[in-house]
């Protein structure tokens, strides 16, 4: 695996966004954004971790001076029961090298010891063989298939993945 760190969601991540807003990797994601939506999401990112709702994080390596991924987890609401949500992405440079499971483990353990819920969930559409390979090799719990809107007004259907934070220090 090649060594990778997390560092805070700051002004680099619009930067890393717009390396990412590619129809390879934006193909799962909805397609390629507006630049107003992904200053809008930076937006969001940035007001979720001032307000303590959001952990969003820049993945860096030796390799790049500029992030080549990101991974975080925000609040959510999730069939009734407050949950946080995990997303992550890797430039395709920087993919099968382990980076996105070690990164969304480091995430995990951050959630975690944060205490806000038991759960975190992940909803990788079903064709997305990468992201969800990423959620079984982390040890997420697959709960089933699901119907899901990403983004907002786009249907997909997708895999309800399941981690307990309780496991690795989270609340009870």
């Amino acid at each position: 695996m090649t060594n990778f760190w997390l560092e805070p969601w700051d002004e680099r991540g619009p930067i890393l966004e717009r390396r990412a807003n590619t129809p390879e990797m934006q193909a799962h994601l909805g397609g390629v954004e507006s630049a107003e939506s992904i200053a809008a999401r930076h937006k969001r990112i940035l007001d979720g971790v001032r307000d303590g709702t959001t952990g969003f994080f820049l993945i860096m390596v030796d390799d790049d001076p500029d992030p080549i991924g990101s991974v975080g987890f925000w609040d959510s609401e999730w069939l009734g029961q407050s949950v946080y949500e995990m997303g992550w992405k890797v430039l395709p440079g920087f993919q099968g090298r382990g980076i996105a499971v070690g990164a969304v483990l480091a995430a995990i353990g951050l959630a975690a010891a944060g205490g806000r819920h038991r759960f975190a969930h992940a909803y990788p559409k079903v064709t997305n063989e990468p992201s969800n390979a990423v959620c079984r090799k982390a040890g997420f719990a697959l709960l089933g298939e699901v119907d899901f809107e990403y983004p907002k007004g786009n249907p997909i259907r997708c895999h309800d993945w399941q981690f307990d934070l309780k496991a690795v220090g989270g609340p009870p």
